[in-house]
């Protein structure tokens, strides 16, 4: 029994060294596997809070260096502008080369994104800042959510997705938040709030360096991202509708805390930064209560919500309500976190396991294209009709095609149930 047992042992040293994945990633769970989970959550949230602290200081690098609200959103377009290529060289290579390979050096360059930004003295090192804040989470967002759905102790996809979504949304709220709160009540506006990011990211890198290893079959050379045949569908249709959401999160990250602002009369940055984060506390609560719920109904639900929330968002701006307002924040945010949480589940329970990285971080793309692109179509439109004005026109536009995209999901579902067999045809 002994040398049965030292034999099944070398049998599984053997079989983890040679599978991509390490014991510790696919194995049974190991000790530490838990809190290596909760550490990885640990540091998508801080590196996600990083890249959306600039959010309510905006208005004051642009009277202190002279900028329109175009600007804005071309420093955020940068931002986009690195964070895309970033996520399509990263996903392969962390599948490849293992996580922690790639997002070590993911988290040292946010750092150095948040040391610019507490440095800088123009316009050029707030682009400078934002393109390796980019960089940085597009490398760290398709391995870190690959390396939650591998680490949940008892391996439920469904919970390593909420987790995924809750911790993202949860970063993107606040990130306003406390730069908005060490803005206004602290000294330092333009320096604490970095500061205190870089100092946030050192237990992450300790996160990210307690990860397991990992061994490859395949050498990992650059290639263009490519999406299984089999989950094409549901990549197409669940990309489409977090697309939207996150087009709804980047025009709040970036234009909202003017809106509100414009619409109040307040100069207080806290209260800029508070409005994000509302409509991201509506997102993180509805991902909770909607745990349970089948993927697809999460995403039938969240688009009418989402469509219903922008209509009330420009007819905020046409009344100049804030009550209004917040409940077009808290409507779009629940929207938007079921629309979220569905897609990221049903993209996450197709995917192979050699390739989740990749296709993660191919999903990522789309997502972040609907974070970047429309916002600066709407600073572009903000310059000609008034920034009320385009966000209306924006909120109406992506509301028509909400509702598209929900018609188009009822007939998909119907024709799958049709062509179902019934217990005759068995």
């Amino acid at each position: 029994m002994p040398f049965d047992r030292l034999a099944t042992a070398r049998r599984n040293r053997s079989a983890s060294l040679s599978h991509p994945h390490s014991a510790d990633l696919d194995g049974q769970p190991a000790p530490g596997r838990r809190w290596r989970f909760w550490a990885t959550a640990y540091a998508l949230l801080i590196l996600l809070t990083g890249t959306n602290l600039p959010t309510p200081l905006y208005r004051g690098y642009a009277a202190r260096f002279g900028f329109s609200p175009l600007v804005i959103t071309l420093i955020f377009a940068a931002y986009v502008a690195a964070l895309i290529p970033s996520l399509l060289i990263a996903g392969p290579a962390a599948d490849a080369l293992g996580y922690r390979r790639v997002l070590l050096p993911a988290v040292v360059v946010a750092a150095l994104g948040s040391l610019l930004f507490a440095l800088a003295t123009s316009t050029a090192w707030l682009f400078t800042a934002r393109v390796l804040q980019g960089a940085a989470l597009g490398a760290a967002s398709g391995p870190l959510t690959a390396a939650l759905t591998e680490l949940e102790p008892t391996r439920n996809h469904r919970k390593a997705a909420l987790v995924s979504t809750v911790t993202s949304v949860a970063g993107l709220g606040l990130g306003p938040v406390l730069a908005g709160a060490l803005a206004q009540y602290a000294p330092a506006p333009h320096v604490l709030p970095f500061a205190a990011e870089i100092v946030l990211l050192v237990p992450a890198a300790a996160a990210v360096f307690a990860l397991p290893t990992r061994r490859s079959a395949t050498r990992w050379h650059p290639r263009r991202p490519e999406i299984p045949p089999a989950m094409r569908a549901v990549f197409a249709t669940s990309g489409a509708a977090c697309h939207l959401a996150f087009a709804v999160i980047g025009l709040f990250l970036a234009l909202v805390p003017t809106y509100v602002a414009t619409l109040s009369g307040s100069r207080n940055l806290l209260l800029g930064g508070a409005a994000v984060a509302t409509m991201l506390l509506s997102s993180a609560l509805a991902q909770l209560i909607g745990y349970a719920r089948p993927a697809r109904t999460l995403e039938l639900t969240g688009l009418p919500l989402l469509a219903t929330g922008l209509a009330t968002l420009a007819l905020a701006g046409a009344l100049s309500s804030l009550p209004l307002l917040l409940a077009a924040t808290v409507i779009a945010g629940t929207g938007q976190g079921l629309a979220f949480l569905g897609g990221l589940t049903s993209v996450s329970r197709a995917t192979p396991a050699d390739r989740r990285a990749d296709v993660l971080s191919s999903f990522y793309v789309i997502i972040y294209l609907g974070v970047g692109l429309p916002v600066i179509g709407v600073g572009l439109l903000a310059t000609a009709t008034g920034l009320l004005t385009a966000v209306q026109y924006f909120a109406c536009g992506v509301a028509v095609l909400c509702l598209l995209l929900l018609l188009v999901l009822i007939v998909a579902r119907h024709r799958a149930s049709a062509s179902a067999p019934t217990p005759s045809d068995v």
